[in-house]
């Protein structure tokens, strides 16, 4: 039986703490990859480490805000210094809030919601870039969302912060082409976290947002395993060929990797403005 080809990599899962961080911690740690988790949150964290450690695998917990740049500095030379070169970065840490109307929201909420949904995952990046790009490998993954390809009332921060992470993707995976270094941001679906279940159990959420309580009455919801299993087969390789795409976890990854050359030929994948016809 061949090893797997994650085993012994060290990934950086950041929002490892709950929710889809975790379900991401997990599965490639299970596939046999040294996983450190960052989060603001330590007794969470060390909750994922805990489960880790477990079912037999290797992890370590490093607190710290994601949006406090030399705190995702030091992480980084931390996690480099304690578990080996790091070969896979999950951009996980995000949130929905604020909520509400754009014209009533209160500036300081909405920009710090920005700020964890984009210079997280930016900081993050921007460091662990240059030792990837100075080994000649590594793979980027940002978590994004179906919110990022068009508007959603009410969520304006969310949507902002996720649109532009798909295209940080496509800019830094447009940059790295030639280093080997692959960079794919990704939507989960929606899935019943504690985020979702912010935005299901706001006091008007019927209002705002009923395409979340019909995904859940038609159970088009989708478990965080789906999404992890698509986290698993991007870090080994299995989607090289379609390095600054956004793919969904409902996407087919092997029919999409197969069409790679017509993607790139057509740009599809990524953000474009629909012309006018």
């Amino acid at each position: 039986m061949n090893e797997d080809p994650l085993r012994g990599q060290v990934v950086l899962v950041t929002g490892g703490g709950r929710g889809l961080g975790r379900a991401y911690a997990l599965a490639l740690a299970e596939a046999g990859a040294a996983v450190a988790v960052l989060a603001r949150t330590a007794s969470q964290l060390d909750e994922t480490v805990s489960q880790i450690s477990a079912r037999g695998g290797r992890a370590r917990a490093y607190p710290g805000d994601v949006s406090d740049a030399p705190r995702v500095e030091r992480t980084i030379e931390a996690v480099e210094r304690d578990m080996g070169p790091l070969d896979l970065l999950v951009n996980a840490a995000g949130v929905a809030t604020p909520l509400g109307p754009f014209a009533e929201g209160d500036p300081s909420a909405w920009w710090r919601g920005v700020e964890i949904n984009v210079k997280g995952p930016f900081l993050a990046a921007r460091f662990a870039l240059p030792g990837m790009i100075a080994r000649g490998r590594g793979r980027i993954v940002n978590v994004s969302s179906g919110v990022g390809t068009r508007a959603y009332p009410y969520m304006s921060a969310y949507s902002l912060g996720k649109t532009a992470l798909i295209r940080l993707t496509e800019c830094i995976a447009a940059e790295t082409a030639s280093t080997g270094v692959r960079v794919f941001s990704i939507s989960p679906g929606m899935v019943r976290t504690d985020m979702i279940g912010g935005v299901i159990g706001h006091p008007r959420s019927h209002e705002w947002f009923p395409w979340a309580h019909d995904n859940v009455a038609q159970k088009k919801d989708w478990p965080p395993e789906a999404s992890a299993r698509l986290v698993v087969r991007l870090a080994r390789g299995d989607g090289d060929a379609l390095s600054g795409r956004h793919i969904s976890v409902a996407d087919d990854l092997d029919a999409l990797v197969a069409r790679a050359a017509d993607a790139a030929a057509q740009e599809a994948l990524m953000l474009r403005l629909a012309p006018l016809r």
